[in-house]
């Protein structure tokens, strides 16, 4: 065998007990499990260690950081050698010229502008061809699966218009989806407190998820609020997936603002229902309680009209800027989820102009700041909004299919701490120090559960003939070196981590392997 991990503590991702034994790797794939007498080219005393499968980060926003940084210790280091990509509605493919370079403004408080990157795609296959072709021809660090965004496909078939798609533009978004999906896509996404996604209607999103349940594929969508009326959104997907019989993956599911405090056990009741009438439905989230997204998100969708340069000339003109304050102050706008906005639970996380680096960390202090911030930065903020409750996302990982999920944005000078965090403080903090998940638990919630989300048939699982994504860690040491004031820190504990069979993360430090690979959905249709 080319390697022998000897005397770990296997937590296989079945959330079964977890039991002694050896583990032989060979050719980037895992050969033996148990007791092994001879020894491998290489010999890893892994005692005192859990060795586990590669944890899967179920909502990812590494579009480009896994082309632009071949080190990518922001996932690497905390286990993860899975990614899902193509996230919340907008991501790079499938694009035409006029969409590539709307989305790029758009979500440039999530990935940057991207000039430091090369759009050489279109579709969703030279997207992930590219992941493969990264760094020159080497690859990526960890894995990557990628959704089809369905704002995108709304923007390249509509543009940023709010109105009902025709029969004709709705055949067009379908046709999109599906050619995704046979590239490799393993779903869609949405995000339906963005533009342009918002302005679907239940009907389209319905039509689109059709194709997806053809393809074997599933739905994941950041549905329509996670504050006032979040119940009422949870149920309309639930709805649509059994209206299409399409699988339903929850994003990062929460229960924020004040409205919502303690009320994840109504969300569960939703859920347990919808799995007892036989829904096909998991969720993700993440163990923090603030958000982060874009600061121009919160800005009511009628304002986006048009796309990212029809926002700033509304923003600019003092007339319409005075709508949106009152949207957001007054009314609650759809953007910040129907709930008034309070300006000093939004905290400046990242700037796309360096000239406004000196906002990181602080408050905002009102509508007039946020505006002029807004405008001089281009749309280019990022923010933290401080809205979430401790009690709700305890119960809603206790849930048998929850996963995990980072919604880790890499961007910005102060990041949210659960981009580079939450593996290991789902491991530490709620494992070892709260007793929230027992550990095999909490590991299969982390690996075996996503993968049959993404209905892998090789990985997820430690299991004779599945793909060696492995990741050793210290039960006593592991903890998140993130901080809300260090969020870059690297976590501790997690001394190796191998993607194919290959040493990513050796001894705690990062290697120069690039083992990751697009993983494409096997084609398939119904």
């Amino acid at each position: 065998m080319d390697l022998v991990l000897r005397g770990a503590r296997v937590a296989d991702g079945t959330g079964g007990p977890s039991y002694l034994a050896d583990v032989g790797v060979h050719e980037g794939r895992i050969a033996a499990v148990g007791r092994l007498p001879g020894g491998g080219r290489r010999t890893l005393d892994a005692s005192g260690l859990v060795l586990a499968p590669g944890f899967v980060d179920m909502h990812a926003h590494s579009d480009l950081a896994l082309l632009r940084d071949p080190d990518h210790s922001a996932k690497a280091a905390q286990g993860v050698t899975l990614e899902v990509l193509g996230q919340d509605g907008l991501s790079y493919a499938p694009v035409d010229d006029r969409t590539l370079e709307q989305v790029r403004t758009a979500i440039a408080g999530w990935n940057g502008a991207g000039d430091d990157v090369v759009f050489d795609w279109r579709t969703v296959g030279e997207y992930l061809d590219r992941l493969d072709g990264a760094h020159g021809g080497q690859g990526c660090a960890v894995n990557a699966a990628y959704l089809v965004p369905q704002g995108t496909v709304r923007a390249h078939v509509l543009g940023w218009e709010d109105r009902p798609a025709t029969p004709a533009e709705t055949g067009r978004m379908r046709r999109l989806v599906a050619e995704g999906l046979e590239d490799g896509a393993v779903g869609l996404s949405s995000g339906l407190t963005y533009t342009p996604g918002m302005y679907a209607s239940g009907a389209e999103l319905a039509g689109l998820c059709e194709v997806v349940a053809r393809y074997g594929g599933y739905y994941c969508p950041h549905h329509r609020s996670y504050g006032r009326g979040a119940l009422a959104a949870y149920a309309e997907m639930l709805g649509l997936a059994r209206e299409t019989g399409c699988a339903l993956h929850l994003a990062h599911a929460t229960m924020n603002f004040a409205e919502n405090e303690g009320r994840a056990p109504e969300l569960l009741a939703l859920l347990d229902g919808a799995l007892a009438q036989g829904v096909d439905v998991s969720l993700d989230s993440y163990p923090y309680t603030p958000g982060c997204t874009s600061l121009s998100a919160l800005l009511p969708g009628w304002a986006h009209e048009g796309g990212p340069g029809a926002l700033l000339a509304r923003l600019a003109d003092d007339a319409t800027a005075e709508r949106i304050r009152y949207a957001l102050e007054v009314e609650g706008s759809d953007g910040c989820h129907g709930v008034p906005v309070d300006w000093s639970a939004v905290e400046v996380s990242g700037t796309a102009d360096p000239a406004h680096a000196h906002r990181v960390g602080t408050r905002l202090d009102g509508w007039a700041g946020a505006r002029r911030l807004l405008l001089d930065d281009r749309l280019g903020t990022t923010v933290l909004q401080h809205v979430g409750h401790e009690g709700n996302v305890r119960a809603i990982m206790r849930h048998r299919v929850h996963t995990g999920g980072s919604d880790g944005i890499l961007h910005g000078a102060k990041p949210h701490p659960r981009a580079y965090g939450t593996f290991p403080h789902y491991l530490g903090r709620y494992v070892r120090e709260l007793g929230v998940l027992s550990l095999e638990e909490c590991v299969a919630h982390l690996s075996g559960r996503p993968a049959a989300r993404l209905r892998l048939p090789d990985r997820g699982l430690v299991r004779e003939g599945y793909r060696a994504d492995l990741v050793l860690f210290d039960p006593e040491t592991v903890a998140a070196g993130s901080t809300y004031e260090e969020p870059r820190r690297l976590p501790s504990g997690i001394p190796h981590v191998l993607v194919d069979g290959r040493f990513v993360m050796r001894d705690g430090r990062r290697t120069d392997v690039l083992a990751g690979r697009s993983v494409r959905r096997t084609p398939f249709r119904r």
